[in-house]
């Protein structure tokens, strides 16, 4: 029986994997927001698996970089002042 790796898979099948995969988490991180629980650390895990196939994905990680780095000069600029 041989095994079938992730790249021998077709292309159709990985991007639908990644999809309901990577909803499904982008979902819960969400669901988590008002629930109890570390929407923080599983809304960024679910979008970089959508990220693997879909260039929405990876834009939206990046945005997310950028406006945590301008928080991050907000709040150390502001303690120096």
């Amino acid at each position: 029986m041989a095994k079938l790796r992730v790249k021998q898979a077709p292309r159709v099948i990985r991007k639908i994997f990644a999809a309901v995969i990577g909803t499904t988490v982008l979902l819960i991180g969400v669901a988590l927001i008002v629930l109890p629980g570390p929407a923080v650390l599983v809304i960024p895990i679910g979008l970089g698996i959508l990220a693997s196939e879909f260039v929405w994905a990876r834009r939206a990680i990046k945005r997310g970089q950028i406006l945590m780095k301008r928080a991050k000069r907000a709040v150390v600029g502001s303690k120096t002042k």
